[in-house]
């Protein structure tokens, strides 16, 4: 079946994806909405297009199947960001319930979609439950991470493992700290990426002890993000086969680590559609299917 990511490391072969043109719309509705999404600044459309389409077109050398969501009328700006509403298993989705009150009406969007590719839903985080891609990571088909945190919480994380129960066996559950507050956006994968099944990118400074050590147990030698890279997403590495990663440019000792260690990284430019919104290439795809 061709659907399911055992981890996210596994060579993608479907992707889903969100133009700015069906998520950022035009350069009026930006500035409506920028402020209120804490945005640290108004993407410029035309550049956002640019920018977009140069990212878009290194994945389209490595990724033979992408599929594009259309403008829906429940999403804004955030929808760009495709990663987070929703959570892909080696089985199957799971829908999210967002934790950033303004993307709740994604993962309903994401909902019908996502059946007319086929791709079987195991079910939605509901009620008070709160849960966001980007606080869940793969290791293999039965072992995730999962956050704990101002975006997804307790309950989310008891559906999720209720939901995928008989496919996951071995959850991690991460707590993450206060950081900058509840207003600002922290995933599990702004502090690790894994870019093998044994190397990931990481900003050790935020993740707590018992996760790191369990990380270093498991084989997973650990590249260290410089602290003046971490604000610029140097952690945000999106894995499209073992060893093989695109990163947001600006980030040139992060690059330089991660070339030591045998991985060959490429670069976009995302002034627009990653910095100013704190999404870098992992949270703007979501693989449909990865390879073992």
């Amino acid at each position: 079946m061709e659907i399911g990511c055992p981890s996210e490391v596994g060579t993608i072969k479907r992707l889903l994806l969100k133009h700015p043109s069906e998520a950022l719309v035009n350069d009026e509705n930006i500035e409506t909405q920028w402020a209120d999404l804490n945005y640290l600044g108004p993407p410029d459309y035309n550049r956002a297009v640019s920018e977009f389409e140069g990212f878009v077109e290194l994945l389209e050398r490595h990724v033979p199947e992408i599929h594009y969501l259309p403008q829906q009328d429940q999403t804004g700006m955030d929808s760009i960001y495709v990663h987070d509403p929703v959570v892909m298993t080696s089985a199957g989705a799971v829908l999210c319930n967002m934790g950033k009150e303004q993307r709740r009406g994604e993962p309903d969007a994401l909902e019908e979609f996502l059946a007319a590719l086929d791709i079987p839903i195991l079910g939605s985080i509901t009620d008070q439950g709160r849960l966001e891609g980007g606080d869940v990571v793969l290791f293999d088909k039965n072992t995730l991470a999962v956050a704990e945190g101002y975006r997804t919480n307790q309950e989310g994380i008891q559906q999720l493992q209720e939901l995928t129960g008989g496919i996951i066996t071995d959850f991690q559950i991460v707590s993450l700290p206060h950081w900058q507050g509840p207003d600002d956006v922290l995933h599990l994968m702004s502090i690790i990426s894994p870019v093998d099944h044994d190397l990931a990118v990481v900003y050790s400074r935020l993740m707590p002890v018992p996760f790191r050590e369990w990380l270093i147990r498991r084989g997973i030698k650990l590249v260290e993000v410089p602290d003046a890279e971490f604000e610029t997403m140097g952690c945000n590495v999106l894995a499209v086969s073992p060893r093989k990663c695109i990163v947001l440019k600006g980030n040139p000792r992060t690059r330089r680590l991660l070339e030591e260690e045998g991985v060959e990284v490429w670069e976009y430019e995302g002034e627009e559609i990653s910095k100013k919104g704190a999404g870098g290439p992992t949270c703007l795809t979501r693989p449909l299917w990865r390879t073992e």
